[in-house]
Formats: structure tokens, C-alpha cells, sequence
């Protein structure tokens, strides 16, 4: 099946699970998020290889212990897959790439392979039925509009799907100027219309909604 396959939860229920191998960093990526990479340690290189190679995503999870360079760091459990969508070699063993976030999972768990790369086999967490923005969280709109428009197409591509409660949360909180770690619990969330909720809260205590 691939980088993918399904196994059996106790309860009897499908869950969907996949071997990747993970980028821990010091950045917390959203679904359609993206995420320019420069790369440069050779098992990191050799990921990106693979991944172009295969069609296969990798792991983007936000570090517990450690550093994006060196040893292995220890990641959190929940992060986000990614896939290259371009890359580019600048000179000769540095890497650009642009990937674009996709589901969410949680890490079941983790080995160090080959050259310390961090591999993980992990459960993909289902994607939230389509939830349409919810009327008494309009205050947002006209926010998440202006985020959109100062970005610009290349950090936030179309389709641009104001009428959709998750692609708003997200985008919403990809430019929180708030610690990784709550960028992380706002991801962890499984209802998008909650999320909208927090962030609604969060930003008229700091009256930044009109």
C-alpha cells in the first residue's frame, strides 16, 4: 500500500496509519499551510531525495527537546504532513524547498535510522467534516481577509476558502504572535468551530477585532 496502510483500533474501528520519516523544527505547520525549508544536513537532504522520488510526504512536528540541528530532538506527538511541492538547488549541498502542509497526525512511535533521521510510524488523524463558517464568528472575517491580502499569493495560495471554518483557523493562527506550543494546542483541536472560538476570545481581549 505504500507509504501507508490500515490497521484495526481496539473498538474495531479503520485507523489509518503511515511510516514517515520526521523534520522536527521550531515551527508549527497547519493543513494547506506552507513551509520554506532550507536545507543543508545530509540526512535531511537525503529525506527530501527520497520524498521527491517516492511522492511521499514527511513529518513536520514541533520540537519538545533539543535543536533543529545535531543530535535527533524530541518531537511532540501531534504534527502535520508535508509534501514538496518545489525546490530548488542554490549551490551545491543546500537545498530550498517549498512544502505545502497536510493531514495531521500523531507519532505512535519512533525510531533513529539511518544517518539520525527520525522515522516514525503514526496515526493520521481524520480530517473534520466540511464545517462552514459559523455567523456569530463573522468579527473574524474581515481579519483573516487582511491576513490574506498582506501575504500575498505566494504564502497564502488560492483557493482561498473564507467559507470554511478549518482553512480560517488555520490561516488565523499560522500568524498568531503567540508561543509555538499554543500554535500547537490550537492544531491539536479536532473541532474547527472551538478553534474559531479561542481565537475569537484571544484576539478581543487584546482588542485587536473591530
Amino acid at each position: 500500500m505504500g507509504w501507508f496502510d490500515f490497521s484495526r483500533a481496539p473498538a474495531g474501528a479503520a485507523v489509518e496509519t503511515a511510516r514517515i520519516p520526521l523534520f522536527p523544527l521550531d515551527t508549527v505547520l497547519f493543513p494547506g499551510g506552507l513551509l520554506s525549508l532550507k536545507i543543508f544536513e545530509q540526512r535531511y537532504l537525503d529525506m527530501a531525495a527520497a520524498c521527491l522520488k517516492d511522492g511521499s510526504p514527511f513529518g513536520v512536528c514541533l520540537i519538545a527537546e533539543g535543536g533543529e540541528v545535531g543530535a535527533p530532538a524530541v518531537p511532540h506527538p501531534v504534527g502535520t504532513l508535508a509534501a514538496i511541492e518545489t525546490w530548488e538547488m542554490e549551490q551545491l549541498g543546500i537545498l530550498l524547498v517549498a512544502a505545502r502542509g497536510g493531514r495531521r497526525f500523531r507519532i505512535l512511535e519512533s525510531t533513529i535510522g539511518a544517518g539520525n533521521l527520525l522515522e516514525a510510524k503514526v496515526e493520521l488523524l481524520a480530517d473534520p467534516p466540511a464545517t462552514p463558517f459559523p455567523g456569530d464568528r463573522q468579527r473574524l472575517l474581515p481579519l483573516l481577509m487582511r491576513i490574506v491580502a498582506e501575504a500575498g499569493r505566494e504564502r497564502v495560495p488560492e483557493p482561498h476558502r473564507f467559507d470554511d471554518a478549518s482553512w480560517a483557523g488555520y490561516r488565523i493562527t499560522e500568524v498568531l504572535p503567540i508561543q509555538n506550543l499554543a500554535k500547537l494546542k490550537l492544531l491539536e483541536l479536532d473541532d474547527p468551530l472551538a478553534r474559531l472560538e479561542v481565537l475569537e476570545r484571544f484576539l478581543d481581549q487584546r482588542k485587536l477585532l473591530g
